[in-house]
């Protein structure tokens, strides 16, 4: 099952008889940035017992933490500068 939830794709899945787990993907395909590392998807590596529980921890986890996902385009293509005293 994929659902969408505030601009990213997830994606539940059974690893194992009763081991769900989530991907989360940008919703443009564009690559997540996690600390200047560019990553295709986030692999949330939680077993859970059902998918729905899956889900619900991934939507936690893009609340929590897409304001550190992606950096705004501006400030990625401007060169980092380093102040002279």
């Amino acid at each position: 099952m994929t659902i969408f939830h505030d601009g990213y794709d997830i994606e539940s899945f059974e690893a194992g008889r009763g081991l769900w787990h989530a991907r989360i993907r940008r919703a443009d395909r564009q690559p997540v940035v996690i600390d200047g590392c560019p990553f295709p998807l986030v692999e949330i590596g939680f077993a859970w017992f059902d998918e729905d529980a899956a889900i619900t921890d991934a939507r936690q986890h893009i609340d929590r933490c897409k304001h550190r996902w992606s950096v705004p385009d501006a400030a990625r293509a401007a060169p980092a500068t380093v102040a002279s005293r």
